[in-house]
């Protein structure tokens, strides 16, 4: 059998595998994707959607024995001191059914709601951020989630009670020289028989270490009968000629079982496909549509215990006569994390619950829950370790070694900075988000800018747009935001004005869509390439999102009597904090150095500048930037660890 060749492949073709897997159709309303074509659809997530009283019940009863496990039984600094989740937690978590928190009881799970499935990984993820990311990449990306959405009948029965209980999942399409850009993927399966023969190396296969069941992105190769094209495996980790050639050790989650997994004629059922021939990455980016909330949770449950340490902290520290959250430099931090914390768990909740109702396509407002809450999250915990100074970036034992409180601030900031990256970088998300909010442009217009269409195309595509954009743009100039008693239900007597934010907030989505329209005329086809200008309007809409999210949230509250004036007070303080930064971000679609950046970046990589590198001294060795990854028998060993 022939070794594979690693594809070569031109941005255009790899622009048009991303846009086959994406999901083309709305078939249900969102939130989000009106926000950015301009219209305030506050109906579709006010009132605040509540989950059912029984899944309620279930939550809660679930949420307070994982409670008491995780009091009891882990120790998150010896996760951290021994970069190892014991084996006796694991199971105990699997005898508790956290494996199962996302699969139907009548395989064995739990059956939770998303809105409590999250509560439960900020609850274990404030215990140990790794047992947090061993739980989510299991149900959220692994295994569970692609089957239950994609499977067989036949392979719900076979692998979902063991993934309720017993067998720990993994999700592997990264590769050494693939991330972002699968049209590149280089690990291929033949068909062979009955069977598929899968060769390659895998990078950065969270749980893969300790992982028995894996779901594997491979290419499968055109040929008679075989559609080919990338394509979804569930693959036994035990299966001979598979091999986890190393435990990757990063700067946080130490307790991460994070691996490499290399593949030499492994043999796979064709019963074991999940969906047809080329449908892999389709199938990876739905899973991701509801799969992404699980990473603003925990940033959810950090800004918690952000919040928790600096109250506590600055009400203790005294300096010039007064504790130092009194003092404005420090207070002004204070009420960032209050504020912003109850913006996260507003967002996340609402895009929990609307996916839990399945009423709304919640793409968009996935993807801006993992955007907005990777990015504040790390830095309300920045903010944290400023606020506390030195001992900030004094680890816990040493804390503790001299006699003081072990607080891992430090800890925290390393280990929430991969939310970041994992799941679609910040970079991603915003090209990955600006995508979903130009699809109604492209859809009647893409053809105007397609270099490849012919002018018969282009003309027809000319008129459609017209007749599009006489009917929109005049929507765009006046709307509710105008009148002074809109939405004058978030404004009861006694409570903060929460009125004026959502005027705002339908101003400001008129404002960005005409902003939009107004990038497309003129750089049309460009587009594309204005990578920061797509950036900032995502950011724009992720602050409009959260302040939407934050004043349904607040009126929610109040009408259950659940500390509503409080409430009120923090969506006040986040929206005013929000709206400072939207104008920001709207100074700057116009007003930036994007064009000078590029200019410097030509330099740089010209070597016009390595003058200014002089002076110091690499401390990095002289190996190759990317790993070799030819496909092959492994020549190291296997450090594959199941838990039984």
């Amino acid at each position: 059998m022939s070794a594979p060749t690693k594809p070569k492949v031109s941005e255009r073709e790899a622009r048009q595998v991303a846009e086959a897997a994406r999901e083309q159709d709305w078939r249900k309303p969102s939130f989000a994707k009106e926000l950015f074509l301009g219209r305030f659809r506050l109906d579709l997530i006010h009132p605040h959607p509540l989950p059912a009283t029984e899944d309620a019940q279930r939550g809660e009863e679930f949420l307070a024995k994982l409670r008491d496990f995780c009091e009891t039984k882990v120790d998150g600094a010896q996760i951290e001191r021994d970069a190892r989740i014991p084996d006796a937690v694991i199971d105990g978590l699997k005898e508790l059914g956290a494996l199962g928190m996302k699969i139907d009881t009548k395989y064995g799970g739990l059956g939770l709601t998303q809105v409590y499935y999250n509560k439960a990984l900020a609850l274990a993820g404030s215990a140990s951020p790794a047992i947090g990311a061993l739980l989510s990449a299991h149900q959220s990306i692994g295994v569970p989630q692609p089957l239950k959405l994609f499977g067989t009948q036949e392979q719900k029965d076979t692998f979902l009670p063991r993934l309720a209980r017993t067998d720990i999942s993994a999700f592997l399409l990264t590769e050494p020289d693939v991330g972002s850009d699968p049209a590149r993927l280089a690990t291929i399966a033949v068909p062979d028989g009955d069977d598929y023969i899968l060769d390659g190396v895998k990078l950065w296969t969270t749980n893969g270490v300790v992982a028995d069941l894996l779901v594997v992105m491979a290419r499968v190769p055109r040929s008679e009968g075989h559609k080919g094209g990338i394509t979804a495996f569930v693959v036994e980790s035990s299966s001979p000629g598979i091999t986890v050639e190393n435990r990757n050790a990063f700067m946080g989650l130490r307790g991460l079982e994070n691996g490499v997994t290399r593949f030499h004629q492994v043999r796979v059922p064709a019963a074991n496909r999940i969906g047809p021939e080329g449908s892999g990455l389709k199938i990876a980016l739905t899973t991701l549509n509801t799969g992404r909330l699980s990473l603003p949770a925990m940033c959810a449950g950090a800004g918690k215990w952000c919040l928790k340490i600096a109250r506590e902290w600055t009400s203790v520290r005294e300096q010039w006569g007064k504790p130092v959250a009194h003092h404005e430099a420090v207070g002004a931090k204070v009420s960032f994390i209050a504020a912003t914390t109850f913006a996260l768990e507003a967002v996340l909740d609402l895009a929990s619950q609307m996916a839990d109702e399945n009423r709304n396509d919640i793409r968009i407002e996935a993807a801006l829950a993992k955007l907005y809450g990777s990015e504040m999250a790390w830095l309300m915990a920045d903010e944290l370790v400023q606020i506390r100074g030195g001992r900030g970036f004094e680890t816990a034992d040493s804390l503790a070694a001299r006699g003081e409180r072990a607080v891992p601030a430090e800890q925290l900031l390393r280990d929430l900075r991969i939310n970041r990256i994992f799941e679609g970088s910040t970079e991603i998300m915003h090209l990955l988000i600006a995508r979903e909010a130009v699809d109604a442009h492209l859809a009647v217009a893409g053809d105007i800018i397609d270099p490849d269409k012919s002018l018969g195309d282009k003309a027809r595509a000319g008129a459609h747009a017209t007749a599009f954009y006489a009917r929109w743009l005049p929507k765009l100039v006046a709307g509710p935001g105008q009148l002074p008693r809109s939405y004058a239900e978030f404004h009861p007597r006694g409570h903060a004005d929460l009125s004026a934010h959502l005027r705002y907030v339908e101003r400001a989505a008129r404002k960005l869509a005409r902003s939009t329209f107004y990038a497309m005329s003129r750089w049309q086809g460009r587009m594309e390439t204005k990578q920061g200008f797509l950036g900032r309007i995502v950011d724009i809409g992720a602050e409009l999102f959260a302040m939407s999210a934050s004043c349904v949230r607040a009126e929610l509250l109040r009408t259950t009597g659940d500390h509503g004036r409080e409430a009120y007070q923090l969506a006040d303080a986040f929206c005013r904090q929000s709206r400072i930064r939207v104008e920001e971000l709207f100074g700057r679609l116009w007003n930036n150095t994007d064009d000078l950046d590029r200019t410097v970046v030509k330099g740089v990589l010209a070597g016009t500048y390595t003058w200014l590198e002089e002076g110091v001294i690499d401390a990095s060795d002289d190996g190759p930037w990317i790993a070799d990854a030819t496909p092959g028998p492994s020549r190291r060993e296997n450090v594959h660890r199941p838990i039984r």
